[in-house]
C-alpha cells in the first residue's frame, strides 16, 4: 500500500466491512449522498483484484449501495474455492504445443482439407 493511499484512508476513510480473505473495504466519510462517495479496498497481502468476492465487487463498482455482510458467505456446492491469478508463474495453464510446455503438438489427424478457390 502506498503512502498516499494510507494517508487518504486515515484522513478520509470510513471502514464499512471486510471479507473472508482479510481485505478491508472503505468509503469516503462526510459525503451525504453515499452513492457518490469514493469506495476502495485495502488488500490483505499482495494487491490482487481477483481476491475481491463478487458481492464486494458489486459494491465497489457502485452496482449496489447495500453494504455486504462482513465475513464468509454461504457457498453453493458448485462453487469453487478462490484460486489466485497464476499468469506468469510456472503453474500457469499452457495448452498443448506451447513452447514452455514442451513445444510438441499432436499430429494432424487427416480431417483437415484446405480451401481451394474455384
Amino acid at each position: 500500500m502506498s503512502l498516499g493511499t494510507r494517508l487518504f484512508t486515515w484522513l478520509k476513510g470510513e471502514q464499512v466491512g471486510s471479507d473472508e480473505f482479510g481485505n478491508r473495504y472503505f468509503r469516503e466519510k462526510g459525503i451525504e449522498d453515499v452513492s457518490r462517495a469514493k469506495r476502495w479496498v485495502l488488500y490483505n497481502g499482495s494487491p490482487e483484484a481477483s481476491k475481491v468476492p463478487a458481492h464486494w465487487h458489486r459494491w465497489l463498482h457502485k452496482t449496489t449501495n447495500d453494504i455486504p455482510a462482513s465475513g464468509p458467505i454461504a457457498v453453493k456446492p458448485w462453487q469453487k474455492q478462490h484460486q489466485p491469478n497464476l499468469t506468469g508463474t510456472t503453474l500457469a495453464y499452457r495448452p498443448p504445443g506451447h513452447q514452455l510446455a514442451g513445444g510438441r503438438r499432436d499430429k494432424a489427424t487427416g480431417d483437415y482439407e484446405p480451401w481451394q478457390p474455384n
